[in-house]
């Protein structure tokens, strides 16, 4: 059975506040929660005005307060602007508020851009050991052996599930070699999915953490009860990434119809390129998409992420897409 579960970036919109954005996530997870979603998980960005995660690990706990079965974490970390000890010692905590729950995924990207990531006070080392190197750090830590010298409390014989996350062939390598379970972002960078979906289960290694290969795809999903309503819906996402690949990150917007129409040859290809690995419709037509994306994939686990400017639709979409998911198995 192919999991399903939720990334939100717990998005601010135009003319809302972050304690709105919070308050929404809280809301939003246990609704994943009701839908038998596995996993809800945040990202960590910074210095993004529609972004209200950026504290990643306190989000967490405001969510795993909210909620009580559905595993919480992160997706993830982003491992160059932290000490492996701090993030032992965050995470190590997360599992002692909700034991068994925690989940860590890590990625080597800064999730900001130069200027913020001086601002974090991390120099980001240009060699390609340093990553990896911080990941078995890591697991050292939670795994209490004696290697680092240092004993990581909360953190020592922390049950926190680690994940690699990836846009290129670089995590998918890592994780394989690791024999760690890999999510790939495929609902923003698809370019090198099948590739690094290959890379990954061709040279996957069994560790103490994983017998056999798992993969978890990003995978959009904008649904309505209708095919022209899911549309609408859409374009709020769709400005975003248009604003932000054009080198202005903004709050997410509220749809405007015929938006896709109004958008030059450039826009649309940058919404074509970044959003291939998405649904939008209604019912009918998201569980075809999401089962053809299965099909293509065989991926163990997709990462839902629907983002939408009015709440109460954003929940919509999600009932729509888990039934979507029980569908597909049914088939």
């Amino acid at each position: 059975m192919t999991a399903y579960s939720l990334l939100d970036l717990v998005p601010v919109i135009q003319g809302g506040t972050v304690s709105q954005s919070l308050a929404n996530a809280a809301d939003l997870a246990r609704h994943a929660e009701s839908l038998g979603y596995t996993r809800y998980w945040v990202a960590e960005h910074h210095g993004m005005d529609g972004i209200a995660s950026a504290a990643t690990a306190v989000v967490i706990a405001h969510v795993g307060q909210a909620t009580s079965t559905i595993r919480v974490g992160a997706g993830g970390i982003m491992l160059p602007n932290h000490a492996p000890l701090q993030i032992a010692e965050q995470f190590g905590t997360l599992d002692a508020l909700f034991p068994g729950r925690v989940d860590l995924g890590l990625g080597r990207a800064p999730g900001s851009d130069q200027r913020v990531a001086h601002a974090i006070r991390r120099t980001l080392d240009s060699d390609a050991n340093a990553f990896p190197q911080d990941v078995l750090e890591l697991q050292s830590y939670f795994a209490d052996d004696g290697k680092t010298g240092i004993r990581a409390t909360p953190g020592a014989g922390a049950d926190v599930k680690i994940w690699i996350l990836g846009s290129s062939l670089f995590g998918a390598q890592l994780a394989a070699a690791l024999g760690l379970p890999y999510a790939f972002a495929s609902h923003f960078a698809p370019g090198l999915l099948d590739e690094a979906v290959s890379t990954y289960r061709r040279n996957f290694k069994p560790s103490e953490a994983l017998e056999k290969p798992h993969l978890m795809l990003g995978f959009n999903v904008f649904a309505a009860d209708n095919d022209e309503e899911a549309e609408y819906l859409a374009t709020s996402q769709q400005q975003a990434f248009v604003a932000i690949r054009t080198g202005r990150a903004i709050q997410l917007p509220p749809p405007v119809r015929g938006y896709r129409e109004s958008l030059g040859a450039q826009g649309n290809a940058i919404l074509g390129q970044v959003l291939s690995a998405s649904a939008v419709g209604g019912p009918d037509k998201v569980r075809e998409q999401i089962a053809a994306f299965i099909e293509r994939t065989q991926a163990d686990e997709l990462m839902l992420t629907s983002a939408m400017f009015d709440h109460e639709a954003r929940k919509r979409s999600l009932t729509i897409a888990a039934e979507a998911m029980r569908a597909v198995e049914l088939a």
